[in-house]
């Protein structure tokens, strides 16, 4: 019997624009990456940085709930 819990997924990130430095409250997707996020402050379109999955990876403060499902971050 597994007596370890697992914590439960953050749902939103802040994203930090790295053109203009708006940060914003985001919603992410429950099973999948966000390759791409528009920022409602300068229009700058971020995907995510070689090596990372999603946008939420590249520029959140918490990763994607995939990521977070793997124990990454």
């Amino acid at each position: 019997m597994n007596s370890m819990k697992a914590m439960p997924e953050a749902l939103f990130s802040t994203l930090t624009c790295p053109k203009c430095g708006l940060k914003s409250q985001e919603p992410m997707p429950q099973n999948a990456c966000q390759w791409f996020y528009t920022c409602t402050g300068c229009n700058q379109r971020l995907k995510p940085k070689p090596g990372d999955c999603c946008v939420f990876c590249s520029y959140g403060d918490t990763p994607c709930p995939p990521k977070q499902g793997e124990g990454g971050g």
